[in-house]
Protein backbone atom coordinates (compact mmCIF):
# COMPACT_ATOMS: atom_id res chain seq x y z
CA UNK A 1 0.00 0.00 0.00
CA UNK A 2 1.35 3.53 -1.36
CA UNK A 3 1.72 5.88 1.97
CA UNK A 4 2.23 9.33 1.87
CA UNK A 5 3.18 12.01 4.64
CA UNK A 6 0.83 14.59 4.61
CA UNK A 7 -0.24 17.40 7.72
CA UNK A 8 -3.60 17.89 8.48
CA UNK A 9 -4.57 20.64 5.88
CA UNK A 10 -2.47 18.17 2.86
CA UNK A 11 -4.73 15.14 4.32
CA UNK A 12 -8.24 17.26 3.74
CA UNK A 13 -6.90 18.71 0.48
CA UNK A 14 -5.90 15.11 -0.28
CA UNK A 15 -9.41 13.68 0.55
CA UNK A 16 -11.43 16.89 -1.28
CA UNK A 17 -9.22 15.84 -4.22
CA UNK A 18 -10.15 12.36 -4.29
CA UNK A 19 -13.53 13.06 -3.75
CA UNK A 20 -13.66 15.09 -7.06
CA UNK A 21 -12.11 12.78 -8.81
CA UNK A 22 -14.79 10.01 -8.27
CA UNK A 23 -17.74 12.28 -7.95
CA UNK A 24 -18.56 14.44 -10.75
CA UNK A 25 -21.27 15.92 -8.20
CA UNK A 26 -19.15 17.09 -5.63
CA UNK A 27 -18.78 20.93 -5.91
CA UNK A 28 -16.48 23.00 -3.87
CA UNK A 29 -16.91 26.84 -2.96
CA UNK A 30 -16.66 29.23 -0.32
CA UNK A 31 -15.07 32.83 0.79
CA UNK A 32 -11.91 32.69 -1.22
CA UNK A 33 -12.22 28.83 -1.44
CA UNK A 34 -12.10 29.20 -5.40
CA UNK A 35 -8.81 30.99 -6.94
CA UNK A 36 -6.82 31.40 -3.72
CA UNK A 37 -7.76 28.06 -2.27
CA UNK A 38 -9.65 29.43 0.96
CA UNK A 39 -7.87 31.18 4.08
CA UNK A 40 -5.60 28.49 5.31
CA UNK A 41 -5.15 26.94 1.21
CA UNK A 42 -7.14 23.82 2.15
CA UNK A 43 -8.41 24.36 -1.15
CA UNK A 44 -5.89 25.06 -3.22
CA UNK A 45 -5.26 24.05 -6.62
CA UNK A 46 -8.90 21.81 -6.90
CA UNK A 47 -10.23 25.03 -9.16
CA UNK A 48 -7.07 25.24 -11.46
CA UNK A 49 -7.94 20.87 -12.05
CA UNK A 50 -11.25 21.47 -11.52
CA UNK A 51 -12.54 24.41 -13.47
CA UNK A 52 -14.68 26.92 -11.89
CA UNK A 53 -17.85 25.15 -12.70
CA UNK A 54 -17.02 22.60 -9.32
CA UNK A 55 -14.39 25.06 -7.46
CA UNK A 56 -15.39 28.58 -6.71
CA UNK A 57 -15.37 31.70 -4.90
CA UNK A 58 -18.91 32.58 -2.83
CA UNK A 59 -20.06 36.45 -1.92
CA UNK A 60 -19.36 37.28 1.71
CA UNK A 61 -22.67 35.74 2.71
CA UNK A 62 -22.48 32.83 5.30
CA UNK A 63 -25.86 32.55 5.07
CA UNK A 64 -26.11 32.37 1.33
CA UNK A 65 -23.61 30.06 1.53
CA UNK A 66 -25.42 27.48 3.37
CA UNK A 67 -28.38 28.35 2.11
CA UNK A 68 -27.48 27.98 -1.29
CA UNK A 69 -25.79 24.27 -0.29
CA UNK A 70 -29.20 23.03 0.92
CA UNK A 71 -30.54 23.97 -2.51
CA UNK A 72 -27.32 22.47 -4.15
CA UNK A 73 -28.24 19.50 -2.68
CA UNK A 74 -31.99 19.24 -3.29
CA UNK A 75 -30.86 19.23 -6.98
CA UNK A 76 -28.20 16.28 -6.75
CA UNK A 77 -25.13 18.13 -6.00
CA UNK A 78 -22.94 17.38 -3.04
CA UNK A 79 -21.47 20.51 -2.31
CA UNK A 80 -18.83 21.05 0.21
CA UNK A 81 -18.84 24.25 1.71
CA UNK A 82 -16.57 26.59 3.67
CA UNK A 83 -17.36 29.13 6.47
CA UNK A 84 -13.75 30.67 6.99
CA UNK A 85 -14.18 30.41 10.84
CA UNK A 86 -16.52 28.87 13.00
CA UNK A 87 -17.24 32.01 14.57
CA UNK A 88 -18.41 33.12 11.58
CA UNK A 89 -21.28 30.67 11.14
CA UNK A 90 -23.98 32.49 13.58
CA UNK A 91 -25.56 34.12 10.46
CA UNK A 92 -25.57 30.59 8.69
CA UNK A 93 -27.54 28.92 11.52
CA UNK A 94 -31.02 29.74 10.36
CA UNK A 95 -30.32 27.77 7.27
CA UNK A 96 -28.49 24.93 8.90
CA UNK A 97 -30.82 24.26 11.36
CA UNK A 98 -34.24 24.67 9.91
CA UNK A 99 -33.56 23.64 6.44
CA UNK A 100 -30.76 21.42 6.29
CA UNK A 101 -31.06 19.32 9.41
CA UNK A 102 -34.29 19.14 9.02
CA UNK A 103 -34.73 18.18 5.18
CA UNK A 104 -34.77 14.57 5.46
CA UNK A 105 -37.35 14.46 8.58
CA UNK A 106 -39.70 17.39 6.77
CA UNK A 107 -40.09 15.42 3.43
CA UNK A 108 -41.04 12.07 5.31
CA UNK A 109 -37.28 10.23 4.08
CA UNK A 110 -38.03 11.10 0.28
CA UNK A 111 -35.43 13.50 0.30
CA UNK A 112 -31.93 13.93 2.04
CA UNK A 113 -28.95 17.02 2.24
CA UNK A 114 -25.95 15.72 1.22
CA UNK A 115 -23.83 18.48 2.35
CA UNK A 116 -21.03 19.22 4.00
CA UNK A 117 -20.07 22.68 6.29
CA UNK A 118 -16.41 22.95 6.63
CA UNK A 119 -15.22 25.40 9.61
CA UNK A 120 -11.91 26.14 10.86
CA UNK A 121 -12.36 26.02 14.77
CA UNK A 122 -10.73 26.66 18.15
CA UNK A 123 -8.07 28.62 20.08
CA UNK A 124 -4.38 28.87 20.47
CA UNK A 125 -3.05 30.93 18.01
CA UNK A 126 -3.53 34.52 19.13
CA UNK A 127 -6.86 35.60 17.28
CA UNK A 128 -9.54 37.43 18.31
CA UNK A 129 -13.13 36.01 19.22
CA UNK A 130 -14.82 35.29 16.28
CA UNK A 131 -11.45 33.05 14.94
CA UNK A 132 -10.80 31.21 18.47
CA UNK A 133 -14.26 30.00 19.28
CA UNK A 134 -15.46 26.47 19.83
CA UNK A 135 -19.09 25.83 18.75
CA UNK A 136 -19.23 22.29 18.48
CA UNK A 137 -21.68 21.80 21.42
CA UNK A 138 -24.12 24.37 19.70
CA UNK A 139 -23.81 22.02 16.28
CA UNK A 140 -24.17 18.74 17.99
CA UNK A 141 -27.69 19.77 19.88
CA UNK A 142 -29.35 19.75 16.73
CA UNK A 143 -31.70 16.81 15.48
CA UNK A 144 -30.34 15.93 12.06
CA UNK A 145 -26.66 17.01 12.09
CA UNK A 146 -23.91 15.55 12.27
CA UNK A 147 -20.93 16.64 13.72
CA UNK A 148 -17.07 15.74 12.88
CA UNK A 149 -13.92 16.89 14.85
CA UNK A 150 -10.68 15.03 13.86
CA UNK A 151 -7.35 15.49 15.24
CA UNK A 152 -5.13 13.64 12.86
CA UNK A 153 -4.40 13.49 9.02
CA UNK A 154 -5.70 9.99 8.81
CA UNK A 155 -8.52 10.66 10.51
CA UNK A 156 -8.58 13.87 8.84
CA UNK A 157 -8.73 12.26 5.31
CA UNK A 158 -10.97 9.20 5.97
CA UNK A 159 -13.90 11.10 7.71
CA UNK A 160 -13.88 13.84 5.35
CA UNK A 161 -14.73 11.45 2.21
CA UNK A 162 -17.03 9.28 4.80
CA UNK A 163 -18.70 12.89 5.09
CA UNK A 164 -18.98 13.39 1.61
CA UNK A 165 -20.51 9.87 1.18
CA UNK A 166 -22.89 10.58 3.89
CA UNK A 167 -26.29 11.52 2.58
CA UNK A 168 -27.02 13.92 5.48
CA UNK A 169 -25.89 16.90 6.68
CA UNK A 170 -22.16 17.18 8.30
CA UNK A 171 -20.57 19.89 10.29
CA UNK A 172 -16.99 19.23 9.59
CA UNK A 173 -14.57 21.01 12.57
CA UNK A 174 -11.14 21.38 12.06
CA UNK A 175 -8.67 23.20 14.28
CA UNK A 176 -6.50 25.51 13.08
CA UNK A 177 -4.00 24.87 15.52
CA UNK A 178 -3.08 21.88 14.04
CA UNK A 179 -3.80 22.29 10.32
CA UNK A 180 -0.03 22.04 9.65
CA UNK A 181 1.27 20.85 13.57
CA UNK A 182 2.72 17.77 12.46
CA UNK A 183 2.47 14.59 9.57
CA UNK A 184 1.68 11.77 9.22
CA UNK A 185 1.92 8.84 7.00
CA UNK A 186 -1.36 7.89 5.73
CA UNK A 187 -2.65 6.05 2.99
CA UNK A 188 -2.67 7.50 -0.71
CA UNK A 189 -5.44 5.36 -1.96
CA UNK A 190 -9.45 6.92 -1.17
CA UNK A 191 -10.77 5.10 2.30
CA UNK A 192 -13.43 6.14 4.95
CA UNK A 193 -13.34 5.88 8.42
CA UNK A 194 -16.82 5.28 9.99
CA UNK A 195 -18.76 8.00 11.45
CA UNK A 196 -19.89 7.77 15.47
CA UNK A 197 -16.43 6.01 15.93
CA UNK A 198 -14.21 6.87 18.48
CA UNK A 199 -10.57 5.57 18.28
CA UNK A 200 -8.85 4.53 21.68
CA UNK A 201 -5.21 6.14 21.29
CA UNK A 202 -3.98 4.97 24.83
CA UNK A 203 -5.19 1.73 26.58
CA UNK A 204 -5.09 1.96 30.19
CA UNK A 205 -6.94 0.65 33.38
CA UNK A 206 -7.14 3.08 36.04
CA UNK A 207 -8.49 6.58 33.92
CA UNK A 208 -10.51 7.12 31.06
CA UNK A 209 -9.80 10.20 29.56
CA UNK A 210 -12.35 11.47 26.63
CA UNK A 211 -11.02 14.16 23.99
CA UNK A 212 -11.02 15.47 20.44
CA UNK A 213 -9.18 18.10 17.82
CA UNK A 214 -6.29 20.18 19.70
CA UNK A 215 -6.94 19.14 23.07
CA UNK A 216 -5.95 15.06 22.51
CA UNK A 217 -2.73 16.65 21.84
CA UNK A 218 -2.42 18.57 24.75
CA UNK A 219 -3.85 15.35 26.61
CA UNK A 220 -0.70 13.01 24.97
CA UNK A 221 1.55 15.88 26.16
CA UNK A 222 0.35 15.72 29.72
CA UNK A 223 0.75 11.79 29.87
CA UNK A 224 4.48 12.70 28.25
CA UNK A 225 4.86 15.12 31.54
CA UNK A 226 3.65 12.98 33.80
CA UNK A 227 5.77 9.65 32.62
CA UNK A 228 8.77 12.07 33.34
CA UNK A 229 7.87 13.37 36.51
CA UNK A 230 7.84 9.41 37.44
CA UNK A 231 4.14 8.61 37.44
CA UNK A 232 3.18 5.46 36.89
CA UNK A 233 0.00 5.64 35.76
CA UNK A 234 -2.42 3.21 33.34
CA UNK A 235 -4.49 6.20 31.09
CA UNK A 236 -6.63 4.86 28.70
CA UNK A 237 -7.11 8.03 25.60
CA UNK A 238 -10.04 7.86 23.81
CA UNK A 239 -10.04 10.21 21.11
CA UNK A 240 -14.02 11.03 20.19
CA UNK A 241 -13.81 12.15 16.89
CA UNK A 242 -16.97 12.28 15.97
CA UNK A 243 -19.42 14.59 18.68
CA UNK A 244 -22.63 13.88 17.00
CA UNK A 245 -23.03 10.79 17.18
CA UNK A 246 -21.13 9.98 20.33
CA UNK A 247 -19.87 6.52 20.52
CA UNK A 248 -21.65 5.28 23.59
CA UNK A 249 -20.52 2.11 23.69
CA UNK A 250 -16.81 3.08 23.78
CA UNK A 251 -17.08 5.35 26.45
CA UNK A 252 -19.25 3.20 28.59
CA UNK A 253 -16.81 0.07 28.12
CA UNK A 254 -13.99 1.74 28.93
CA UNK A 255 -15.25 3.50 31.81
CA UNK A 256 -16.45 0.14 33.27
CA UNK A 257 -13.13 -0.81 33.28
CA UNK A 258 -11.13 1.93 34.74
CA UNK A 259 -13.79 3.75 36.78
CA UNK A 260 -12.95 7.03 36.58
CA UNK A 261 -13.04 9.55 33.99
CA UNK A 262 -11.84 12.75 32.72
CA UNK A 263 -14.08 14.39 30.25
CA UNK A 264 -11.67 17.48 28.47
CA UNK A 265 -12.86 19.65 25.74
CA UNK A 266 -12.26 23.49 24.48
CA UNK A 267 -15.05 24.45 24.64
CA UNK A 268 -17.13 26.10 27.27
CA UNK A 269 -17.97 24.30 30.34
CA UNK A 270 -22.03 24.32 30.60
CA UNK A 271 -24.25 21.87 28.22
CA UNK A 272 -20.87 20.94 27.01
CA UNK A 273 -19.87 17.52 25.23
CA UNK A 274 -18.04 16.99 28.23
CA UNK A 275 -21.73 17.42 30.39
CA UNK A 276 -23.26 14.91 27.66
CA UNK A 277 -20.73 12.23 28.48
CA UNK A 278 -20.83 12.42 32.20
CA UNK A 279 -24.57 12.21 32.00
CA UNK A 280 -23.96 8.87 30.09
CA UNK A 281 -21.36 7.49 32.43
CA UNK A 282 -23.73 7.80 35.70
CA UNK A 283 -26.49 6.41 33.63
CA UNK A 284 -24.74 3.39 32.48
CA UNK A 285 -21.51 3.07 35.01
CA UNK A 286 -23.09 4.28 37.87
CA UNK A 287 -22.20 1.15 39.73
CA UNK A 288 -18.62 0.79 38.44
CA UNK A 289 -17.42 4.68 39.07
CA UNK A 290 -14.18 4.10 41.84
CA UNK A 291 -14.47 8.21 42.01
CA UNK A 292 -16.81 11.23 40.64
CA UNK A 293 -16.39 12.30 36.94
CA UNK A 294 -14.34 15.02 36.29
CA UNK A 295 -14.52 17.68 33.34
CA UNK A 296 -12.38 20.18 32.20
CA UNK A 297 -13.68 22.96 30.32
CA UNK A 298 -13.12 26.82 29.38
CA UNK A 299 -14.52 29.11 31.15
CA UNK A 300 -18.39 30.58 30.59
CA UNK A 301 -17.01 34.07 29.16
CA UNK A 302 -15.95 35.24 25.91
CA UNK A 303 -13.08 34.42 24.22
CA UNK A 304 -10.51 37.30 25.25
CA UNK A 305 -8.02 39.23 23.49
CA UNK A 306 -4.85 37.56 22.57
CA UNK A 307 -3.02 39.13 25.49
CA UNK A 308 -5.04 36.39 27.89
CA UNK A 309 -4.94 33.53 25.19
CA UNK A 310 -2.72 31.78 28.36
CA UNK A 311 -5.37 32.20 30.93
CA UNK A 312 -8.21 31.30 28.89
CA UNK A 313 -7.26 27.89 26.83
CA UNK A 314 -5.61 25.35 29.38
CA UNK A 315 -2.42 23.40 28.05
CA UNK A 316 -0.83 20.06 29.07
CA UNK A 317 0.17 21.22 32.53
CA UNK A 318 -3.16 21.94 33.58
CA UNK A 319 -4.42 18.29 31.88
CA UNK A 320 -1.69 16.68 33.83
CA UNK A 321 -2.40 18.62 37.19
CA UNK A 322 -6.17 17.29 37.29
CA UNK A 323 -4.68 13.85 36.48
CA UNK A 324 -2.90 13.62 39.74
CA UNK A 325 -5.53 15.37 41.43
CA UNK A 326 -7.35 12.48 40.60
CA UNK A 327 -5.12 9.36 41.02
CA UNK A 328 -2.86 10.74 43.28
Amino acid sequence: MEKISLNNIGALNHALDLAMEKFPNVVIYGEDAGFEGGVFRATEGLQKKYGDQRVWDSPISEGGIAGSAVGASAAGLRPVVEIQFSGFSFPAMNQIFTNAARYRTRSHGVYSCPMVVRMPCGGGVKALEHHSEALETIYSHVPGLKVIMPSTPYDTKGLMLAAIEDNDPVIFLEHKHDYRAFKQEIPAEYYTIEIGKANVVVPGEDLTITAYGHVLHETLGALKLLQEKGKDYSIEVIDLRTLKPLDKETIVSSVKKTGRLLAISEAVETLSINSEIITIVNEECFDDLIAKPRRLNTADVTIPLPVLEKQFFFGKEQIAKVIEEMLG
